[in-house]
């Protein structure tokens, strides 16, 4: 297998020297540059047998360092990730896999910012990379970093690819029984401090070889149907125990352990989605949280990004669109079931936020 590293035409490799300690092989490569274009050359690496590839340079020359892990991460792409998942997927978007609980997704070109919401799961990518906006958040996450979602937020999502470096990746739901017993194992609880920094439902961790190691083993399973059947729930319970372990380990916590304005936060969030057609009012969700009506905008607001109110209305049409897509709902039954009492009111608000009116996206 060969691994590309860029170096300036016109260039030279001056020496290389090899040392082997326990199957890890550090290479140095050192260039002198000379010109200005870019080309590509090869080096061949065996991908079982290296963890660090270093450029180390004079004053005279360019100089940068790519941490490659042992399984052959170069830079921001991981070929043992990507190569399992490509030989699963048939098509662009979403794809099936052995264990319900675990999909596959890609794309060939690059997608815009579109509004959507992600159930409580884990985004793993292996090339290519995504753009989340959550309020005045901006969260990235790539083959360098996964994305842990723990509550269904609508929020927008901006896709990077194209087909020479094509986006692949996997999707793992959090189960809230899975959650509840690794968090009781772990024997960790957060500290019960109303006036800290909440935990945040959304955000973009750095990939870890723990992390990297237990997803390859995962993907390896979906390739094997006894694998899956026998140790598939185990390798997702691996990588859920990974996430705890990571900087979001507090949020996920957080929806076992039932304290603090979070929590209460959280269980008013369900609500709402378990409610969407019921008339909501914002003192109604204040009373349900056990909160003062500031004290509940104050703490809703760190937590979704959004206003109460914004945050229904979003819901209501991100579910609408889901509706919409489904031959048993028209316009006017998909109005109903999201709480909307008006057609023209919700076309308005429909199109507003979407750019296209629901008829049409019903066509």
């Amino acid at each position: 297998m060969f691994f590309p590293i860029e170096k300036e035409k016109g260039g030279k490799g001056s020496h290389r020297s090899f040392r082997s300690d326990n199957d890890v092989v550090f290479i140095v490569l050192v260039l002198e540059l000379v010109a200005i274009n870019k080309s590509t050359v090869f080096l061949p690496i065996p991908p079982s047998s290296f963890s660090l590839l270093e450029l180390r340079g004079s004053p005279t020359a360019y100089w940068s360092m790519l941490e490659i892990t042992f399984y052959g991460r170069l830079s921001m792409n991981c070929p043992v990730m990507m190569a399992l998942i490509r030989l699963l997927v048939k098509h662009d978007g979403i794809s099936e896999t052995l264990l319900p609980e675990v999909s596959l997704f890609s794309s060939h070109k690059p997608q815009p910012r579109v509004p959507l919401i992600y159930q409580p799961s884990l985004c793993i990518v292996a090339q290519g990379r995504k753009i989340g906006y959550l309020g005045d958040r901006e969260i990235h996450y790539d083959s360098g970093h996964y994305l842990v979602q723990t509550l269904p937020l609508p929020f927008e999502c901006e896709t990077f690819a194209s087909e020479e470096a094509p986006l692949f990746g996997m999707s793992v739901s959090i189960d809230a029984a899975t959650l509840a017993e690794l968090v009781l194992a772990l024997d960790d609880p957060l500290a019960n401090d109303d006036n800290s920094e909440p935990p945040k439902p959304m955000g973009s961790v750095a990939m870890t070889v723990g992390m990297e190691e237990a997803v390859i083993r995962l993907l390896r399973a979906l390739h094997d149907p006894q694998a899956a059947r026998v140790m598939g729930r185990n390798r997702v319970r691996e990588v859920i125990f990974e996430a705890l372990q990571g900087e979001q380990g507090p949020a996920l916590r957080a929806l076992v352990e039932n304290q603090g304005h979070y929590s209460r936060i959280v269980q008013v969030l369900t609500q709402m989605h378990s409610e969407l057609a019921d008339d909501i009012s914002v003192e109604q969700l204040a009373r349900r949280a056990n909160m003062s009506l500031s004290t509940f905008h104050h703490h809703f607001k760190q937590v979704t990004r959004s206003s109460p109110i914004q945050y229904l209305k979003r819901l209501r049409l991100i579910k609408a669109q889901l509706l919409l897509s489904h031959d048993e709902f028209n316009v006017t039954q998909t109005a109903s079931a999201v709480g909307y009492k008006s057609i023209n009111q919700f076309s308005r608000d429909y199109k507003r936020y979407f750019g296209v009116s629901p008829i049409q996206d019903k066509v």
